[in-house]
């Protein structure tokens, strides 16, 4: 059985997403962040980061924070989520790299000088503005060549950049003249399991 611990945020999502979708066995834990759950003695011995998700896997022992690891982990167990081909599952994994080293840092960025740092720098706010488009121009061309970022199916690739691109969306960071990832993001989007994950354990509704 596979705890998770976890809060509304892009990173949180791509975990409940990717169990939603494989339909793994786990227990849900809302770490508050707001109340500081996250810094508390008992989380911080799953995560000294004090960050979210987390996963405990009683079956194999295994205990796993930081989402890229977290999605790889819930592929292996279930045997989903990463293709068969030698060249999809290589691009699915480059995929998930550019989503950790690029969108999660760039869009956290945005979203820290945008709306949430007391003081306003302008030159900041352009910075990260101008790195947010362009990696939606990097991600549209990817998906004006293939559906999904491996290529022609789905997985945890699409799972880590959904987890931001929604999240980009709720705090108004549009990429509507980006049509091949818009259509991208709504085919996500429709999915069931995603429409689940992205409401566990509460919706975001931005800041």
């Amino acid at each position: 059985m596979i705890d998770l611990y976890t809060d509304s945020s892009p990173n949180g999502f791509k975990a409940t997403i990717a169990l939603e979708e494989t339909v793994l066995d786990y227990t849900l834990h809302h770490v508050q962040i707001e109340q500081s759950d996250h810094q508390q003695p008992a989380f911080l011995k799953l995560n000294p980061h004090g960050r979210i998700p987390v996963i405990t896997d009683s079956e194999t022992g295994v205990t796993l924070f930081e989402s890229a690891a977290i999605l790889l982990y819930i592929a292996e167990k279930s045997g989903q989520l990463l293709p068969q081909s030698l060249q999809e599952r290589w691009q699915a994994l480059q995929w998930l790299q550019f989503h950790a080293s690029s969108m999660g840092p760039v869009f956290g960025q945005r979203v820290h000088f945008e709306i949430f740092a007391e003081k306003r720098l302008p030159e900041a706010i352009a910075r990260y503005q101008k790195l947010t488009d362009d990696i939606y121009h990097v991600l549209d061309q990817r998906l004006r060549e293939a559906d999904y970022f491996a290529g022609p199916d789905y997985s945890i690739a699409d799972i880590a950049a959904f987890g931001w691109t929604h999240i980009t969306q709720i705090c108004g960071f549009n990429f509507d003249q980006y049509a091949h990832l818009t259509a991208w993001h709504q085919r996500i989007a429709s999915r069931p399991a995603v429409q689940r994950g992205i409401a566990l354990p509460a919706p975001a509704t931005g800041p």
